[in-house]
């Protein structure tokens, strides 16, 4: 493609207007809308060689109904919005960005992990409401804080974040065990072992999840799972909603099967007032910010424009269906 090829994005909001699309304008002729609901993607889409998405959903119908669509490039990671069969029909290669956000998820897995074991923000309300004020003694808590050193932490899929997340509970002093369904090479630091599913949710007192979605993995962490952990242990997923029985949870924490949650993910986005999870004691959740740091958001957006100008120069790289 010599000319400039004509470039819409979906679905911008989800960048931050803290992060500059020049990168994206300097490659092509650029349209940047914030949402796009369903009944636009058509519309919208038309003529141009390149679509970008977050979440936007591009069907078989969408992708079919493009004739001059000649790329796809996904703003992140995951690429379930996307029919990449259809795509690979059409001989439109899906290109997504992986690796740019372990740094930030890491982290925000850690700090939940730190907050359901020290309570930080419980107890610093508790002295915004005078309750320090009025102990008779120079410290007080209402509820245990606990050492993670020497607990176990279980780690589900052991790519690029699930290894991360790993590095930093070990370097709390935590035991590691890893599931991984195909062949990990093991990291340098002990103690560290792979494990069975069963086994890495009886022994651990963090279970986090890092595993993609695929049609086999819905509902991974089901009643029978959350049965099998201890009633001190915690459930942390960053991944995606659809990893775990949302009513099945709900139903475990209200029954003190498990002491707590921390979701950054759910099922249906943005959360609806009426999710069981909202009522449901010690469950902590944030709204899929994990991956949204600044310094995150910016290298996903030079990936997105690495991902371009390589299918530019004719060397489609990061892509995700197989083209013929």
């Amino acid at each position: 493609m010599t000319a400039k090829p004509r470039l819409v994005v979906l679905d911008g909001y989800t960048m931050g207007s803290d992060v500059s699309w020049q990168v994206l304008a300097d490659l092509g002729e650029l349209t940047v809308f914030d949402r796009t609901a369903p009944e636009l993607v058509l519309t919208r889409s038309r003529g141009a060689q390149v679509l970008c998405t977050n979440k936007t959903v591009l069907d078989a119908a969408t992708i079919s109904a493009l004739p001059d669509l000649t790329c796809i490039l996904v703003l992140a990671t995951g690429f379930n919005v996307v029919d990449v069969a259809e795509a690979a029909r059409r001989r439109i290669p899906v290109c997504n960005v992986p690796g740019y956000s372990p740094p930030s998820v890491a982290q925000h897995v850690l700090s939940v992990v730190l907050e359901m074991f020290s309570h930080t923000s419980r107890h610093a309300r508790a002295v915004a409401e005078g309750r320090w004020s009025a102990q008779p003694d120079f410290c007080f808590w209402d509820a245990p804080v606990v050492e993670l050193s020497g607990k176990t932490f279980g780690v589900v899929g052991f790519g690029a974040i699930g290894r991360r997340v790993a590095e930093l509970a070990h370097a709390f002093g935590m035991n590691v065990l890893a599931y991984a369904p195909r062949p990990k090479p093991a990291p340098g630091y002990a103690p560290f072992a792979f494990a069975g599913l069963d086994e890495l949710f009886a022994t651990s007192d963090v279970v986090s999840l890092h595993c993609p979605l695929t049609p086999d993995n819905e509902n991974l962490v089901d009643a029978r799972l959350l049965s099998l952990m201890k009633p001190t242990a915690r459930l942390v997923n960053t991944a995606r909603g659809q990893l775990v029985d949302e009513a099945a949870l709900a139903h475990a924490l209200a029954k003190g099967q498990l002491a707590g949650a921390a979701l950054d993910v759910v099922r249906v986005e943005p959360i609806r007032p009426g999710n069981p999870l909202l009522a449901a004691p010690g469950c902590l959740i944030t709204p899929h910010v994990a991956w949204a740091s600044l310094e995150a958001r910016t290298r996903l957006m030079d990936g997105v424009a690495a991902n371009l100008a390589a299918f530019l120069a004719g060397t489609p790289q990061n892509v995700v269906n197989q083209v013929p």
